[in-house]
């Protein structure tokens, strides 16, 4: 059997009858049934009075509440109205797992794949027909996320030319898949 003078374990508090804890654990059927009829269910009830619990007993019991009751309904009601708020909302914006079990992914079909790897083609040949620099300078920017003046300082030129050399292969690259695009 253990002991309460172990290390590690503490007596339960006293809930006095008087306290806010003591008339919550009174009320606690009536503050779930107030609010289950916020809610809708009495497991979510249930929960928003377990949530009410926890944050009454992290707080120091206050003798400037005159209406303990009511204060204590109160915070059940507001946790209950939010509770219910939160539900509307994912009701509204989530859908359910399953509905999008079956959907196709858009990038999966042959003729996209077949395209994307045409257009991948075209940007590979663009970027040949770019100078060594400005090649690698593109590369460095877009491809490995380095900044302006990273790149500049590798390549030994101002941080203002590595603008325009990623500039002029982007108006280069974009013309060029325009272009493939057209045929």
């Amino acid at each position: 059997m253990l002991s309460l003078t172990e290390p590690g374990l503490r007596a339960a508090p006293r809930l006095a009858g008087d306290s806010l804890l003591g008339l919550f654990v009174a009320n606690r059927r009536a503050l779930v049934g107030a609010a289950a009829r916020i809610v809708g269910t009495r497991d979510q009830a249930e929960d928003v009075v377990q949530d009410a619990f926890l944050r009454l007993r992290g707080m120091a019991d206050e003798p400037s509440i005159r209406c303990r009751l009511s204060y204590l309904f109160q915070v059940v009601r507001n946790l209950a109205i939010d509770t219910y708020r939160r539900q509307t909302l994912e009701q509204k914006w989530m859908a359910p797992e399953d509905e999008g079990i079956n959907a196709p992914s858009p990038t999966t079909t042959p003729d996209i794949i077949a395209m994307d790897r045409q257009a991948l083609c075209a940007l590979a040949g663009a970027l040949a027909e770019l100078p060594e620099r400005t090649q690698r300078a593109f590369e460095m920017c877009r491809l490995q996320g380095m900044t302006q003046k990273e790149i500049a300082s590798e390549l030994g030129v101002s941080p203002t030319l590595v603008n325009f050399m990623v500039r002029d292969a982007c108006i280069h690259c974009r013309a060029r898949l325009t272009r493939q695009q057209a045929i």
